[in-house]
């Protein structure tokens, strides 16, 4: 049985949206895909190979110096801000827009705030 969070993963990839960036065609997909144990499966490496993803997830039972810990200490530090709003951490929204509204709230108060320690 996969975690939640791995069957997700195809879904997810799927919902992303086209990346404006410099002239030329639209990146409709990322180079890498950073993921901890729980995503690694043959079937999702495949999956992201195929797609033309490197996929760099740490294999299970291998110890814990994979070296991803720098680039996953964004992602969860970024969660760990979140959490902080308990209306967000525990989920009590039904409707997905209003789970989303209040989202992007939490995220505009810690942007205002990080920078006003900035300045």
């Amino acid at each position: 049985m996969y975690p939640l969070g791995a069957t997700q993963l195809i879904s997810l990839l799927d919902a992303i949206p086209h990346i404006r960036g410099q002239r030329g065609r639209p990146r409709h997909k990322p180079n890498r895909l950073y993921a901890d144990r729980g995503y690694d499966f043959r079937k999702y490496r495949r999956f992201l190979w195929v797609r033309g993803i490197v996929p760099k997830i740490v294999r299970r039972g291998a110890s814990h110096g994979s070296g991803l810990g720098k680039t996953r200490r964004v992602v969860e530090r970024a969660l760990g801000w979140l959490h902080q709003f308990k209306r967000l951490r525990v989920h009590y929204e039904i409707r997905a827009d209003l789970h989303q509204g209040l989202l992007q709230l939490a995220c505009a108060i810690i942007y205002l705030g990080r920078l006003r320690t900035a300045f």
